[in-house]
């Protein structure tokens, strides 16, 4: 059952507006980023990697079209986002954001953002981790310590953590120990969904409902990753 204060949460490797035909197509990941509908959406790959990193979404048409507002990061002037990840909220009032360049020998990052939304204070941890299991283990390990010098909140962490294992896996395991991972979705790759690449997990102030893919046809075609979504709740115990 939807309650008055249930946030609609989301996670979109976008694979920088290249989609399954090999063409940037950036209208065609706007009308996924509608379809969703979230009043949270993570998105990674949402800048150019090389060069000045220049963002490549139409960030005014998804402000006037739908509502969706980008958090700001410092020292990018070209980018969208932080290595990549840009977080879009929708009557939200954002408080602080945290910039981590995480360390492994890709350049990597995340955001930890601050905000009130619906009268509720939340944490937003945003990220996307690396390739090789090392790095993601040592990636998992600066996201908590950082998350350790902040003031307790409710915290949602959500992103391509490239981790499609929930035993055995070195990151998955040092999550554990400070949230609830969602159940894992299949959402790599789009065309044909074997990997749970992309995860979302809570604090034990909050549940996670209704996890589940977005898997439309043109989702399919937008992206080499499938979107995933959930009703967010929080408070502990309800």
């Amino acid at each position: 059952m939807m309650h008055a204060r249930d946030l609609s949460v989301a996670s979109y490797n976008i694979h920088k507006g290249i989609g399954a035909d090999r063409r940037r197509d950036l209208a065609r990941t706007a009308a996924v980023i509608a379809e969703i509908g979230a009043d949270i959406l993570a998105l990674q790959e949402a800048d150019m990697r090389f060069g000045s990193r220049a963002g490549l979404l139409d960030l005014d048409r998804l402000r006037h079209d739908l509502g969706l507002v980008p958090v700001a990061v410092k020292g990018q002037r070209d980018s969208h986002g932080w290595h990549g990840n840009l977080l879009l909220v929708r009557d939200t009032l954002v408080q602080e954001v945290h910039q981590l360049a995480l360390p492994g020998l890709e350049p990597r990052g995340a955001l930890m953002t601050d905000l009130v939304i619906k009268g509720q204070p939340l944490r937003v941890i945003s990220a996307h981790l690396g390739l090789l299991p090392g790095s993601r283990a040592v990636q998992a390990q600066a996201l908590l310590a950082k998350l350790n010098t902040l003031e307790r909140r409710p915290t949602l962490l959500m992103g391509d953590l490239n981790e499609w294992r929930d035993t055995g896996s070195a990151a998955m395991g040092h999550f554990a120990r400070h949230f609830t991972p969602a159940s894992p979705r299949a959402s790599y790759p789009a065309r044909y969904p074997l990997l749970p690449l992309d995860r979302m997990m809570i604090c034990d102030q909050g549940q996670l409902l209704d996890i589940a893919t977005h898997d439309s046809p043109l989702a399919r075609r937008a992206s080499d990753h499938l979107p995933i979504k959930a009703r967010l709740r929080l408070g502990a115990g309800k």
